[in-house]
């Protein structure tokens, strides 16, 4: 692993998923209250103030790292799985993203969050690509959006 400019860190030898055969992809967009620090943390360490069930963590920031945690649905705990690929504090990480059925079908999916610093707030920009099919594409275009409306009060209000 090596730093590049201020705070990148990369690993020339992370896998990242073959998308090839999974074209289906989206993008969300949501300006913030919280400064990119905080906005962040909330996404590499923080993610059971807004997005996971307490207690269900288990993430490590670092490139190349596996993560894991279970989101709440309705009741019933949902596993979320997947690995660093790319960080890049208050700019910008890559992390793969894996669900069951319902959610990515058990495809390693890539998201890539970038913090942009807009004259009011930061804009977060999410493109989640590499899904199996236009259903669980859809499922995630309806759903990232009221996650980010959470991580935005969660994190209006910590900050």
């Amino acid at each position: 692993m090596r730093a590049g400019k201020v705070g990148l860190m990369v690993d020339q030898h992370v896998r990242y998923p073959d998308l090839s055969a999974r074209p289906h992809e989206l993008t969300v967009e949501r300006v913030m209250t919280a400064s990119p620090s905080l906005l962040y943390l909330a996404w590499t360490q923080g993610f059971d103030i807004w997005f996971a069930i307490p207690e269900s963590v288990r993430m490590r920031p670092q490139v190349g790292e596996p993560f894991y945690f279970e989101a709440d649905n309705q009741g019933t705990p949902v596993p979320h799985y997947g690995r660093f690929l790319r960080l890049e504090p208050e700019r910008c990480l890559e992390l793969t993203w894996v669900t069951g059925a319902g959610g990515t079908e058990g495809a390693e999916t890539l998201v890539r969050v970038d913090f942009v610093k807009q004259p009011r707030g930061i804009r977060i920009k999410l493109r989640h690509s590499g899904f199996p099919n236009r259903e669980a594409c859809d499922r995630h275009r309806a759903a990232w959006p009221a996650v980010l409306e959470q991580l935005d009060k969660r994190t209006a209000a910590a900050g």
